[in-house]
């Protein structure tokens, strides 16, 4: 069949509809219309479709195919065309996507530390608030040992000077990438050129981002020795919070590792359409966006409001590694819930 060889030749050339389309000057939609079998393209476009594909006349008009692809191939080739005629495409030029790869790389490492202070910033009222608390501590002021009102005063400045510093940061280079958001949220049309240049990239870049999450994984899993060290050892309350530090300390540097080549890889990602950036997972995240503001933002304010009339900060951190897994899940059914 004409339309199936127009397809399968298509595919085997690795464009598109549009840009194959692009080619004969027609639209897009003329190109599915063919290949669907809603309609036969006029003697001069068949002439042109065998000077473009490299084929004779007589190889697209006769009924047979003279090479079958597997029927793997065809399945291939049926949803591809589904997903092009299902979402309407952005073009997105090479000149657009080397840019927005250099400005992901410039503010990988800034968004990364944004997040890493806000993960550090509870270490300083945990160890005073134990210290406040520990008879025989050895920090002290003016030969006292430290005061609960001065260790909770301390302590919530370095927070609130740690969690500035980290929304500023990520704010200002947040707004650098603004420009781009349309590249997380519309359905992308590259070049082949574009599309080459970038696949190329990230497979270089791929050696990097693995060892980095392992680095970024196993610093959050040390992190704990500690903490499991000062229980075997019935250590005082004290050593224990200074424990809770540690741990949040490693948390942080291997967020800043993860986060650091994270957003480049996912950058890669982005413009490629792959892993949660397909045509339809973006779809499907426009439904769903609402959701991660709307769950911090309360996690923050019962954090908040429980430290704050308990003023028992040194285990009301807690709640954060309870949201992290409770996220994920409550995630996973929204989405489950939207697909639906």
């Amino acid at each position: 069949m004409l339309s199936e060889k127009i397809m399968l030749l298509r595919k085997q050339k690795g464009w598109s509809q549009e840009q194959l389309a692009e080619q004969l000057g027609i639209s897009r939609q003329s190109v599915s219309k063919w290949e669907s079998g809603a309609s036969v393209p006029d003697l001069d476009k068949i002439v042109n479709l065998s000077n473009i594909f490299g084929v004779c006349t007589d190889y697209l008009l006769k009924d047979e195919i003279e090479t079958n692809p597997a029927p793997e191939e065809i399945s291939a080739i049926q949803e591809d065309i589904y997903r092009e005629e299902m979402f309407e495409r952005t073009p997105v030029t090479k000149g657009e996507a080397e840019d927005y790869l250099n400005a992901v790389k410039k503010v990988a490492r800034w968004i990364a530390l944004g997040v890493a202070l806000c993960i550090f910033s509870p270490i300083s009222i945990i160890i005073l608030g134990a210290a406040s608390e520990f008879e025989h501590t050895i920090i002290s002021f003016e030969h006292t040992i430290i005061s609960g009102d001065m260790a909770g005063g301390l302590g919530m400045m370095i927070l609130f000077v740690f969690i500035a510093a980290g929304v500023a940061i990520l704010i200002l280079n947040g707004m650098k990438l603004s420009k781009y958001e349309y590249l997380e949220k519309e359905i992308l049309s590259l070049g082949n050129d574009s599309m080459a240049m970038i696949r190329e990239e990230k497979e270089n870049y791929e050696s990097k981002f693995r060892t980095g999450i392992a680095v970024g994984v196993t610093l959050c899993i040390i992190g704990i020795v500690p903490m499991f060290g000062a229980v075997a050892f019935s250590a005082n309350d004290f050593v224990m919070a200074c424990c809770v530090g540690v741990l949040l300390a490693f948390i942080g540097c291997g967020v800043f590792v993860m986060v650091s080549v994270g957003s480049i890889y996912g950058a890669y990602q982005k413009l490629l359409q792959e892993g949660d950036y397909t045509p339809e997972m973006k779809a499907l995240n426009k439904k769903t966006d609402f959701f991660p503001g709307v769950y911090w933002c309360l996690v923050t304010a019962i954090y908040l409001a429980w430290s704050f009339l308990t003023n028992d900060w040194s285990r009301t951190w807690i709640i954060w590694p309870v949201a992290g897994v409770l996220f994920a899940a409550v995630n996973g059914m929204i989405h489950a819930a939207a697909k639906k």
